[in-house]
């Protein structure tokens, strides 16, 4: 306020509309810069459900997990998975598992 009054700028109307746009210009812009990123979360260890319900291609279904029915869907947009088969768990989105088809599994 004191920068804008020694710019010659003597109308404390003209003096807080100014602060106001460049205050609210500040936040908006701010804010990309200190949001944090979004948490995509990856299961680092070998973990292995089974599907409950057929999961199509593009489509979530059901899957086994750790002793509770999970939403997930495939890796592959173009596989789908028949129930009782064992798969591998290779991510997280929320609340929806990415899993992956693992041929030889027991």
């Amino acid at each position: 306020m004191a920068f804008l009054s020694y710019l010659g700028l003597k109308s404390l109307w003209l003096q807080v509309v100014i602060w106001l746009l460049l205050s609210t210009l500040l936040v908006v812009f701010s804010r990309r810069f200190f949001q944090p990123p979004a948490r995509k979360s990856k299961i680092t260890d070998a973990v292995f459900g089974k599907t409950l319900t057929e999961i199509l291609p593009g489509h979530t279904g059901r899957v086994l997990y750790e002793g509770n029915s999970w939403r997930a869907r495939c890796d592959d947009h173009k596989l789908s998975l028949s129930p009782q088969q064992r798969v591998y768990v290779v991510a997280r989105e929320g609340t929806i598992l990415i899993v992956m088809r693992k041929s030889g599994i027991p």
